[in-house]
């Protein structure tokens, strides 16, 4: 079930959205922005319900905050204000829905869904991991281009998850691809807390965007915290021995190992790229290099710098 999280120092309108959405979505409460952060970074939302005070100035300006961080850009606010919302102030307001209050009751539950369905229509947001799609992928890395960023892409997969999905269902093989989600999100927030991003491709391909100095500390822990808890998602029996047996595509029956994280790194200091796919595809080639190691494993692009043809 999708959750909403509640902003309101009001407990009783805290209980009466709850109350509201209760059959269609978990909600989570809390008493202003800055206290929901920690439930936001760790269990992304669907949507985010705030009580806005028309007084409240402060919490406008920790909205926009978030707001400006590409990690949660995409995340919809829905703001319910007590009184008349003042329009002329609508280009300093960066939530993409309002409500009065005293039309909670009628329209929240209609409101949170419309939310939802645009977020997921227009940024494409990926329903195992509520990361961003390739859409938002690609408009945020073609964005740093265009704007001459330096900065670093990392593309991450997973080895041998095809025959760790066959041999344990679609169930556990969705649970490590959403855990491999969560631990690439909380280390790129931690290690950058500003203007970092990450993206799900599909299936169990990732993209990171972060500053060329922090993104191999990134990576390095990424790959330790990758290879702690995967042990978690096999069988002992399997994982005492160091592998699985599974049917390979040609039909043969082979033992495979453990599966493991590869991360490909490249940057735009090496290479003038102008264009998205040239990026990915330089970190793609990177990673299918990682994956030639036995194991998880982060590989950077060490060749000099040059420029792409035009």
């Amino acid at each position: 079930m999708k959750v909403v999280i509640i902003i309101a120092r009001d407990v009783e309108f805290q209980k009466t959205v709850s109350r509201l959405l209760k059959d269609h979505y978990r909600t989570a409460a809390f008493s202003d922005i800055r206290s929901a952060l920690d439930f936001i970074y760790n269990d992304t939302p669907a949507l985010v319900v705030a009580e806005i005070a028309n007084s409240e100035e402060r919490a406008m300006s920790l909205l926009n905050l978030l707001k400006e961080d590409p990690l949660f850009s995409h995340l919809p606010f829905l703001a319910v204000f007590e009184n008349e919302v003042d329009h002329s102030e609508w280009e300093n307001m960066r939530f993409e829905d309002y409500l009065r209050r005293t039309d909670l009751e009628r329209d929240i539950l209609a409101r949170v869904k419309l939310g939802v369905l645009r977020l997921e229509r227009v940024a494409e947001i990926n329903p195992l991991t509520r990361l961003p799609g390739n859409l938002y992928i690609t408009r945020q890395i073609q964005w740093r281009l265009d704007n001459r960023e330096i900065f670093s892409i990392a593309y991450a997969d997973l080895d041998n998850f095809k025959p760790f999905n066959d041999r344990y269902g679609f169930g556990r093989g969705d649970d490590l691809i959403r855990m491999t989600g969560r631990i690439i999100f909380n280390i790129v927030k931690s290690t950058q807390t500003l203007g970092c991003f990450v993206g799900h491709i599909g299936g169990d391909d990732f993209i990171i965007l972060m500053k060329p100095d922090l993104i191999e500390y990134a990576a390095q822990t990424i790959v330790e915290q990758f290879d702690r808890v995967v042990a978690g998602f096999y069988d002992p029996d399997d994982w005492d021995v160091g592998h699985i047996t599974a049917t390979n595509r040609q039909g043969n029956t082979t033992k495979f190992p453990i599966t493991s994280i590869s991360i490909g790194i490249t940057d735009t200091e090496r290479k003038t790229f102008t264009h998205h796919g040239e990026l990915v595809e330089a970190a793609s080639e990177m990673k299918r290099y990682a994956k030639q190691f036995a194991g998880s494993c982060y590989k950077i692009d060490q060749r000099k710098k040059e420029s792409t043809k035009e």
